[in-house]
């Protein structure tokens, strides 16, 4: 009886204390809020980091896992600080007993017992040293043991370690003192941060690197002796120097990081950016702005066409420099010429303009616009695929009027961009063909790599924790593929002594841009792989006079190419429904022209009539004849005519037209024929 009743006691407490256990655990369970409490991290495409974010009281505490630490550095702590730690159950009962004995025979505290899980649990809940919150400790201890694996256990402290100043945690401490991630780290190296945390404040090595080299050196003696490290190890890692100062950390796509660190703050956010294209970018830049004598700002964005990822986001100059914080990637800007291959390809798409169609490059008045080329110059009737590659404004306002305003700004917003207008305009200004609708950069790499993906198009994708953007379809394949095949043979600018190395080993299709006022130059490209935009100017939009996108961003375009993983460069083959002529007169007939659009009181062209054929003998002159108000001006072929009396200069299709002083235009093609 007595037995029965003593068994019936001793199930009775085990049941009393599991339930309070049981309840305590329940009514506190483990306290994480400093161990979530964690840095934000922006890492790129590999996980690899590209910026960090002190917490909201100013510390760099880094999610570190155990997968993240090098072996040599959990062995020397375990070695170090907690021999049986995959085995005890987050107290050590013969850790205990020793402590006590080593206390009792020297009537003082010798040695506390801890274990790495207790460390963990007075990490998350710091408290003052005293056997009750010891006690207490303990408890926790076990309940972490209870709630989480021994891997999970280790991440905590790896993670909350103290490693002096601001700095907590294995990874935060070895990017500041070594520049490298834990999982990278030499015996000596693993050794100094085992002991750092032992006294944080006496053993920083930047303030005390004698105190933290007789750390470090302790744990390496521990090492050997518990044959952690053997002797050849061992005698390399004890002369090697500590570091003496901290390093920075990485910043890598600060702007980016920036903006995304605001969206998600406490969290860990993968990107789609490559850290190395990343870095080598990175360094053109700096390399670029060195010779600039007024030090512009250089944005750059490169998107891999295959996935719709941005790999690179250059958002400026030096960062803590003046307006260096300002994300140029995102900044709105007049993009000049830049958007003229859209207005192109729309028009393509519909079927009423093809690259062979003769275009109107002369003196036109839109109601009270009067739009001229950059070079005041004319060149009369040209091909569309030579209007779109010399970039001439007359002919891309022409387009945009078939194709309208209205509609062209849909379409951009339809393909992720957000073109912000002038005041006061509406949205149905012919005045976007030259760049009054503004856009970023990152949204012009949208649209140049919808185009690179024969004509869908979606915004850039940043985020790899977030759905990929679906594509849409804007523009057809042959529509795509024309503008294409447009800018991948536009002939190289006046100053380009040679190809340049990135169009020999890749087909490049490339256009420029420069805003009104010279404040912004672009360029914008892309191969088969890759969509590249430049943006050079100056943040607050001083003029930066005679930089023209050809000048100031195209080489920066070419360059940036060349450092991109190869591709292969042979031209795409056309979809099959692509035109292919001679010349326009084979297309049909709503594809041949595009002049301007009737307008009331324009002049009229009374002779000759349109597609004339006039035999004339070799001296033979033509009186030209139109009707209209004040004073009549007489092109051929783009040039001024002097009166209106013209001797052809030879045979074949000659384009007349006829401007009256308020900018109203008409013209007409005729056909001239010498007798010998």
């Amino acid at each position: 009886m007595n037995v029965r009743r003593t068994l019936v006691r001793a199930a009775l407490a085990v049941t009393l204390t599991v339930t309070a256990a049981l309840a305590l655990d329940r009514i506190f369970p483990p306290n994480l809020t400093r161990y979530l409490d964690r840095s934000t991290e922006v890492v790129d495409a590999n996980g690899r980091l590209l910026r960090a974010f002190t917490t909201k009281d100013g510390l760099w505490r880094l999610k570190t896992a155990a997968s993240d630490v090098d072996p040599t550095y959990l062995a020397l702590l375990k070695a170090y600080e907690d021999s049986r730690f995959d085995y005890h159950f987050g107290v050590d009962p013969l850790s205990v007993v020793r402590a006590a004995a080593q206390d009792i025979a020297s009537g003082r505290v010798v040695s506390g017992a801890s274990t790495l899980t207790m460390q963990a649990a007075r990490l998350l809940e710091p408290r003052p040293r005293t056997f009750v919150n010891k006690v207490i400790e303990a408890a926790r201890a076990v309940q972490l043991e209870w709630h989480f694996s021994k891997r999970a256990v280790m991440g905590i402290y790896l993670t909350l370690a103290p490693m002096g100043g601001n700095l907590e945690g294995v990874r935060a401490a070895s990017l500041a003192y070594f520049g490298k991630e834990p999982g990278q780290l030499t015996a000596a190296e693993a050794a100094l941060l085992v002991a750092i945390p032992q006294s944080p404040s006496r053993r920083r090595p930047d303030r005390s690197p004698d105190a933290a080299k007789d750390g470090r050196d302790g744990v390496l003696a521990r090492g050997l002796e518990d044959h952690v490290l053997d002797q050849k190890v061992y005698d390399r890692a004890i002369n090697r120097p500590v570091p003496t100062h901290r390093l920075a950390l990485p910043m890598n796509a600060p702007h980016l990081a920036a903006w995304l660190s605001s969206q998600s703050p406490g969290t860990i956010i993968p990107t789609t950016i490559r850290l190395q294209l990343q870095s080598s970018l990175a360094g053109l830049i700096a390399e670029e702005r060195g010779q600039m004598p007024d030090k512009a700002q250089v944005a750059m964005v490169v998107m891999d066409n295959r996935t719709g990822g941005v790999v690179a986001w250059l958002a400026g100059g030096d960062f803590f420099g003046h307006a260096g914080q300002v994300d140029l990637v995102r900044a709105h800007r007049s993009p000049g010429s830049a958007l003229k291959p859209l207005i192109y390809a729309l028009a393509f798409d519909d079927r009423t303009l093809h690259p062979e169609s003769i275009v109107e490059d002369v003196p036109i008045r839109f109601k009270d616009w009067l739009p001229h080329n950059f070079d005041r110059g004319h060149q009369g009737a040209v091909t569309v695929r030579r209007a779109l590659q010399q970039s001439l404004n007359i002919p891309a306002v022409l387009a945009l009027e078939r194709v309208g305003p209205a509609r062209f700004l849909s379409t951009l917003r339809a393909a992720g961009a957000n073109p912000v207008l002038p005041p006061g305009d509406p949205g149905n200004s012919l005045g976007m063909a030259l760049g009054s609708a503004a856009v970023s950069p990152l949204e012009m790499a949208g649209l140049y790599s919808g185009l690179a993906n024969g004509g869908r198009f979606a915004p850039p994708w940043v985020r790899r924790d977030q759905p990929k953007p679906a594509p849409v379809q804007l523009v057809d394949d042959a529509a795509a593929w024309y503008v294409g095949d447009i800018l991948a043979d536009a002939p190289l600018p006046e100053g380009f002594a040679s190809l340049p190395v990135a169009l020999r080993d890749r087909r490049i299709a490339y256009k420029t841009g420069t805003s009104a006022g010279f404040r912004d130059a672009w360029a914008a490209g892309y191969s088969a792989n890759w969509t590249v935009v430049v943006w050079v100017g100056h943040a607050d939009g001083t003029p930066r006079p005679g930089q023209v996108g050809r000048v100031a961003a195209l080489p920066i375009l070419f360059k940036a190419f060349g450092r991109l993983p190869g591709e292969d460069n042979r031209a795409p083959r056309p979809p099959a429904d692509v035109i292919k002529v001679g010349s326009w007169k084979e297309l049909p007939p709503r594809m041949q022209r595009l002049g301007p659009t009737a307008v009331e009181g324009a002049p009229r062209i009374a002779y000759p009539p349109p597609d004339a054929r006039l035999e004339l003998e070799p001296h033979d002159t033509v009186a030209l004849a139109a009707s209209g108000s004040g004073q009549l001006h007489w092109l051929v072929n783009g040039r001024p005519l002097k009166g209106n009396i013209w001797t052809p200069d030879g045979s074949g299709l000659m384009r007349l037209a006829v401007v009256d002083d308020a900018g109203r235009a008409s013209a007409v093609t005729v056909r001239i024929v010498r007798r010998p």
